[in-house]
């Protein structure tokens, strides 16, 4: 009597059905790494947001001490009375009167040293192009007890006026890298075009090269302000008795640190991003004409 026996089932026939959780993993990780630079970039940026947001939150806060280290209860009273706290309003004020000569003058220095460097041809040139990385390679210690020195050997007095030259100083080199970056991708026809045209070095210097390299110029100067600004260490070391925000706020660690810094912090943020998010949109628009 013969025996009847099943024949096997095809593979993928509804005998035997091929269980979709591979499959499903092979998606899942293959969406998991094309979007793996993207979950970093967003981790980071969050790290890099969190003591923003940290200020601007505790920028509203009563607190109950001296400190503004734990949150109280909603409050705009600091925002109300920033200068309310003694002292903090006049360091403020110097920081930025600091930071816009300071700035002002690097942005010149800075421009025209970049000039050189790419349109000249002079003995020394290479070596004047690494020496434009020492500054900003220097540690702000070394730079700062450096002209400590400098100035102390020359008899000249702590103040205002060594607070301008050392920002002037570690600025000029961003300046030169950054506006140097829009020259070298400068396309110089459009220069010997203007002159074919008649124009003169002035003309073809103001309404070709100048408005091409503004891009350049103006982020050199916010990056001077900033970095002008916020700066603590070299500071310290040649101020003397004068005392800028982030001494102020050193300072102010020891024995209070009211709400109203947070709300100097916040304002200064904001103030970046209008002035970022103008630029962008005129960009934007003489890139649309």
């Amino acid at each position: 009597m013969a025996v009847l026996t099943r024949p096997a089932a095809r593979p993928g026939s509804p005998a035997d059905p091929a269980p979709p959780a591979p499959r499903r993993r092979g998606r899942a990780s293959r969406w998991v790494r094309d979007h793996l630079v993207t979950f970093v970039g967003l981790a980071a940026l969050a790290y890099l947001f969190v003591p923003i947001v940290v200020v601007v939150v505790f920028s509203f806060n009563a607190p109950e001490g001296s400190f503004n280290y734990t949150w109280n209860e909603f409050s705009v009273d600091a925002w109300a009375n920033p200068c309310s706290v003694e002292g903090l309003c006049a360091s403020l004020v110097l920081s930025i009167k600091i930071a816009l000569l300071s700035t002002l003058a690097a942005v010149v220095l800075g421009t025209l040293a970049a000039f050189a460097l790419v349109r000249h041809e002079f003995r020394g040139k290479g070596l004047a192009n690494v020496l434009i990385f020492v500054p900003m390679a220097t540690p702000e210690v070394v730079a700062g007890s450096s002209l400590l020195v400098l100035f102390v050997g020359m008899g000249f007095p702590l103040g205002q006026a060594t607070i301008f030259i050392a920002h002037t100083v570690f600025c000029m080199s961003f300046v030169v890298v950054t506006v140097k970056a829009r020259l070298v991708g400068l396309d110089p026809r459009l220069e010997q075009a203007a002159q074919d045209l008649y124009a003169d070095r002035w003309q073809t210097f103001w309404r070709i090269t100048f408005p091409l390299i503004l891009p350049g110029v103006v982020a050199a100067a916010l990056l001077s302000f900033s970095l002008s600004f916020d700066d603590f260490i070299i500071t310290n070391f040649n101020s003397g008795s004068e005392v800028t925000f982030p001494m102020y706020v050193w300072g102010a660690a020891k024995k209070a640190l009211p709400p109203q810094i947070n709300v100097v912090g916040t304002a200064m943020l904001l103030i970046a991003l209008v002035v970022t998010i103008a630029g962008r949109a005129i960009g934007d628009r003489r890139a649309a004409r």
